[in-house]
Parts: structure tokens; sequence; C-alpha cells
């Protein structure tokens, strides 16, 4: 009988639930207790009782930690960095069976006797016995369970090959965990004589569109930016709107201009970026009043794979201005027909063409006491302070307004890719050869992993032409968000993400395949790293 902790697909189910129902939800105290249970998990391998000193927690931000546990050959060089995140969105929308939400097995049977309220493909799926739902099943506490699998297999088989094994937190929203292990992941190469061969990621497979049941890897993932903007109108009150203009009224003609804008999607090696989206829109005043709302913000998502910042910039630009033309217009027709006065013409200013009239009206003190002011509060996350920082500046030059202020928040992900690499694709040839024949299932390809993760933060490329554009106009950069380019450019190895198939990640229906995840990938996984010796 086996002495293997999770050898077995039975074995790694248990231990899938086990981590599962330990919450760790981002920026919550769970996510902080997360890698000191994990760290305890393993301890019971026999290999990290007798080395200790391979096994440790190190910190990232907001007093949250990061692990890594690696497994060295005596004569090994070449090593695999197994890259997964441990955090998870938040469980709100499960409502009454929120308890349920982080026990996989419980949630499963319950829904399974009343599945009354879940849409036809989900009762499908349930039905089927097939699937296994609950938060952090598919995204991604699956990838974790499978490189601990790996772990414990190498070390007691004693496989020659290293094996560093690198969970983070905070992947969910600012990628900090990652960002904190990439300085990291250089002190433990020259600490145990490592070359990373290759940085593998266990995220799961992200549809490309509905109904969408291909297996699939990945030999890159999607870049991201989030412009922003901050919308400054004139304050009135709603008794007297002719003597103002409202911030909302601004904000819906650039807002209309940016959803789904063509102008801003890109296409390489045959695939094609998704269009952007809003992914907040506000009032920035905290309270109710019958003041008209004259500050207001918006983040929109862009996904990249070869434009720059400054390309995203300048097409934001490009967009705002037709957007403030456009309002202009419409605003300028309301006036006339109303017979009443403008109030101001709508203007775009770039964030870094505010903080340089600032500077130039107030001096370099007043833009230090004014940052100083914001970073105090420590509620507020990176872009709530990105537009705080817009607002405070523009709310002492008000001879600009009204305006449209153009900035970027964090988070920012490079787009990373390794097709053509020999190794990447002596691997992809393996996966497909072997799912093909052994499986009789189909293993498709993509260059660009949709679903965005930390692979963005390895294998960089440094700075970059157009990076500046990103620099000076956002407005936390270097005060309390960086991106350690430089430590990037040193990890030169390619990157490769295969992980678990499932559905309807951050969805109160995320499920994960059982079959897929806990035979058919571990099988192939330690076959790939026997046989390959990538």
């Amino acid at each position: 009988m086996s002495t293997l902790l999770w050898d077995s697909p039975e074995k790694l189910r248990a231990l899938l639930g086990e981590l599962v129902s330990w919450k760790s939800m981002t920026l919550t105290e769970d996510e902080r207790q997360f890698p000191m249970k994990l760290q305890s998990k393993l301890q019971q391998l026999t290999y990290f009782q007798h080395n200790p000193n391979h096994l440790a927690l190190h910190a990232a931000d907001l007093r949250r930690k990061f692990m890594t546990a690696l497994y060295k050959h005596p004569e090994a060089v070449r090593t695999i960095c197994l890259i997964s995140h441990f955090d998870t969105v938040s469980t709100e929308e499960y409502g009454e069976l929120e308890p349920l939400a982080t026990q996989p097995e419980e949630l499963t049977a319950y829904w399974m006797e009343r599945p009354n309220d879940l849409p036809e493909d989900v009762v499908a799926d349930l039905q089927s016995g097939e699937y296994l739902f609950g938060r952090g099943t598919m995204d991604m506490k699956m990838g974790l369970a499978l490189h601990m699998q790996l772990l414990e297999k190498a070390s007691t088989e004693k496989w020659p090959i290293n094996l560093l094994l690198l969970t983070v937190p905070d992947e969910e929203v600012n990628s900090a965990g990652m960002r904190a292990a990439v300085p990291k992941l250089l002190e433990l190469q020259t600490e145990f004589g490592l070359t990373y061969s290759m940085f593998l990621n266990s995220e799961p497979v992200f549809t490309l569109k509905p109904g969408d049941d291909t297996r699939k890897m990945y030999s890159g993932t999607i870049g991201k930016m989030m412009p922003g903007a901050l919308f400054y109108g004139r304050e009135t009150h709603a008794g007297e709107p002719f003597n103002g203009l409202t911030s909302p009224y601004i904000a819906s003609f650039l807002t209309r201009k940016m959803e789904w804008n063509p102008l801003f999607q890109e296409t390489v090696l045959g695939e094609t970026t998704p269009l952007p989206v809003t992914l907040q829109q506000k009032d920035l005043r905290l309270e109710y009043s019958t003041q008209t709302p004259y500050r207001s913000s918006a983040l929109y998502n862009v996904f990249t794979m070869e434009q720059t910042p400054e390309d995203i910039m300048e097409t934001f630009e490009q967009t705002a201005k037709i957007a403030a033309e456009e309002c202009n217009k419409a605003y300028q027709a309301v006036c006339r027909a109303n017979r009443v006065r403008a109030v101001g013409k709508v203007r775009v200013l770039r964030y870094e063409e505010l903080l340089r009239h600032s500077v130039q009206k107030f001096g370099e003190s007043f833009i230090e006491e004014v940052k100083a002011e914001v970073y105090a509060n420590e509620e507020w996350d990176d872009r709530e302070k990105s537009f705080r920082l817009a607002d405070k500046f523009i709310i002492q030059s008000q001879e600009l307004a009204p305006a449209i202020i153009l900035l970027f928040a964090p988070p920012f992900y490079p787009a990373v890719n390794s097709s053509g690499h020999e190794a990447v694709e002596q691997a992809v040839r393996f996966f497909q050869h072997t799912a093909e024949q052994e499986y009789g299932m189909a293993m498709e390809r993509v260059h660009y992993f949709n679903g965005i993760c930390d692979l963005s933060y390895v294998n960089g490329s440094g700075k970059g032409e157009g990076w500046q554009a990103f620099e000076r106009n956002t407005p936390v950069w270097k005060d309390v968000y960086t991106v350690p380019f430089a430590e990037m450019a040193r990890l030169q190895a390619p990157v490769l993400n295969i992980g678990p198939f499932g559905k309807d990640a951050h969805k109160r229906t995320e499920r994960l395949h059982i079959k897929h995840a806990f035979e058919q990938l571990p099988a192939m996984l330690e076959k790939w790293l026997k046989e390959m010796k990538p």
C-alpha cells in the first residue's frame, strides 16, 4: 500500500477539498493565514523534514506572504518553476449557500438534490456527475494541488530534475504576491545554483466562447492595462441645472466610446484580444446631497499583445477627444434650446499635463503634501488613490475645468509569449500526442492565455519602447505601485500554462472537470517531466 499522501485521484481530490475549505479571498485575514497552513501541510513530506531550509515563507505586502518549496536533485541544474496563486475572488454571489461555497463535496451534493435555480447547461454538467463545484476548485487551487502532487512524487522517487513550487497571494487584484516574488526567484537561483528552464503555471482552461469544451494549453499570456478617466464638471444645485455641468453626463460620452471599441483590439498569431469594457464607474462623492455630482471616475479594461502603454494612451486620448467633442456639441445644443449660456467647454488632458500645471502653479512641495494626504488613507486601494490624486490637483486648478483627465491605474500586466521556443514546441507536441493517444482527447494550443496570470512577471524584456507613457500617467507609480522590470528581464526562461478544465470561473457555478483534473492531467504532467526533462 502506498505511503504517499497525494498519489491517487481520491487522495488528490481530498487534498483539493482541504485547500478549498481554507478560505482565502483576496485582501482578507484568511488570505494571510493560508500560506502558513500550506507550509504545515508540506512539512509532512519527508523531503522537507530532511531539508527544512528548502521550504519557506516570504513577505509580500499588507502582512501577506508567498511560499516557496524547492525539491533539488543533487546532480540536477535545470529547474522547473511551478507557479500558482492561492487567493480567490469573494463568495457573495452564492447568497444563502455561501457557507457551502468553499465545501465542494457538500455544495455539489446539495445542488444535485436541488438543481432548480441553476441554468440548463449547468444542470446538465451537474447531473452528469463529471463536475465538482465550489469557489477555488477551478481558479486555481486545483493547479496548486497538482503542483503539490508533483513535488511529493519527485522528492520521493528522486526524479533527476529540480522543482520549485511558488504560490502567491493577490493574483486576483494587483499581483502583489508575484511582483514581490520575482526578486526572490533570483535570490534562490543564486543560493541553490539553479537554472530556470521553464515557468509552468497551471491556471485553468478558459473558454474562448460560450459552449467551448476544448482542452487547452497556453504558450503565453495576454497583457492588460487599465486606462482611467477623471471627469470634472461644474457643481450646482439640482434646482438650477443650467448653472453647472454634471460629471456623469460627460462620462457617458466617453464610456459609450470605450465599450467594445475595436480601435484597441489587436490580432497576433491568429488570436484577437477581447474588446474593452468598463470595470468601474462611480461618483467620487461619499455622501448624498442636492448638489449635482461634478467629479466622477471610470476604469476601462484593455487587453494587449504587442501594444505599448504609449499606443494605448494615444488611442485613449484620441477616443476621449472625440467623446469630448460630441459632449460639447450636445451640451451646446441643449443650452441654445433653453437660451442659456454654457458654463464651459470640456477639454481633454493627460495626467502628466495636469501634474505639470500643478507643479508650475504651486511648486513641488505642494505635490508632495497632496501625495502624503492621499496615501495616508489606507482604506483606499491603488486605483482609488490614483483618482484621488488627480482629483485633488484639479480641485486647485479649476481654470482647467470642465475636463476629462486621462490616466493609467494599476495593475499592469505585460504580455508574454514563448511560442516558437524549442522546449515549448516540444511540450506542445508531447501533450497533444499523449492526450490523443491515451485519452482520445484533442488538446488545443493557444498562444495567449486570456484569463490574465502571474506569468506576465517572468521572461520580461524590460521597460521597452513606449513605457514612459505609463510611468508619467500613473499617479501612484513608484510611490505605492511598481513593476520589477529589471529583475523580470533576468528571468529568461519560456512560459507554459497547462491547467485543469472547468467552467464559470468567478461565477457561483464555478466547477471543475473531475476526470481531467484528477486523472488525465496529473498523469500527463508526470509523464512529461519524467520523459522530456524540459
